[in-house]
């Protein structure tokens, strides 16, 4: 079977699959995106491994266990504290040539990918108290619709318009017309949420610069990934997907797109908007 083919045919079974539990919300949907953020850590982890930077990889599940459970247990400072004085002293006195490198990709690895979980999940759970009990799914599916609209119409518009360069240093097949193309597909991915699923939280006015949200932070958790696997010379970072690669592969952009848009939406918030 072809790449091609079995990419359409996993993306038709898990796309469902990750629609359905995210409907259903709760400790299911947290459960499967920690789970998701755990693995993701483990690929970055195997790519610095690979530059023989070495993580600690008990720390960094430790890290991002406790960011991705910071809003649901107490003292969550007090524990990031102790967190963070255990890795210096662990990783000073270890006395290693690379123990520098070590805490820093540590750090990077046990925030990364669960900051990004963690807005997502907070997203879910937006507004629990509203007269409408599908504001969160409405909300994180229109996140989800938009990296992925954005995606497709990127590659699209690419592949058929692409002339211009965005980051060939970075990603060679990165263009400016498939840059543009992707706000259109966010656009769509936007409106199929909204005018599809009941319950959005707020006017689509307020919606709209979501869609430049999305369209810049996606392109830049992509381009984060692609810079660190082409810094350790991989093209995936793993083979855990058939067709995909990895998982970081995968959520490269909601990864940054999440975060971007529960910012924008508290600014919103704090306004009073």
């Amino acid at each position: 079977m072809s790449e091609l083919k079995k990419r359409i045919w996993f993306a038709v079974i898990a796309a469902p699959l990750f629609i359905a539990v995210t409907w259903v919300g709760g400790w299911y949907f947290k459960g499967m995106m920690a789970g998701i953020a755990l693995v993701i850590q483990w690929e970055m982890a195997t790519l610095f491994d690979a530059g023989n930077s070495r993580p600690n990889r008990i720390f960094m599940y430790l890290i991002g266990i406790w960011v991705m459970l910071m809003p649901f247990i107490p003292s969550p400072a007090l524990i990031g504290l102790g967190l963070f004085l255990g890795l210096i002293l662990v990783e000073i006195i270890r006395g290693a040539d690379r123990s520098y490198n070590s805490l820093v990709n540590t750090i990077f690895c046990g925030i990364y990918a669960p900051v990004g979980v963690l807005t997502l999940i907070l997203l879910r759970n937006e507004l629990p108290d509203a007269a409408e009990p599908m504001a969160g799914f409405a909300l994180t599916m229109a996140v989800i619709f938009m990296v992925w609209g954005n995606d497709v119409l990127a590659f699209v518009g690419g592949k058929n318009f692409g002339k211009n360069l965005l980051a060939p240093h970075i990603s060679p097949k990165k263009t400016w017309e498939g840059f543009f193309s992707g706000i259109l597909g966010s656009l769509i991915g936007l409106a199929l949420i909204y005018f599809i699923v009941p319950g959005f939280p707020f006017t689509f006015v307020y919606a709209l610069p979501l869609i430049f949200v999305v369209s810049i932070f996606g392109p830049i958790g992509d381009l984060a990934a692609s810079k660190l696997k082409r810094l350790y010379g991989a093209k995936d970072s793993s083979q855990m997907l058939p067709g995909h690669g990895g998982f970081f592969d995968r959520f490269d952009a909601l990864l940054l797109a999440a975060p971007a848009v529960y910012f924008y939406l508290e600014v919103l918030r704090i306004l009073g908007f």
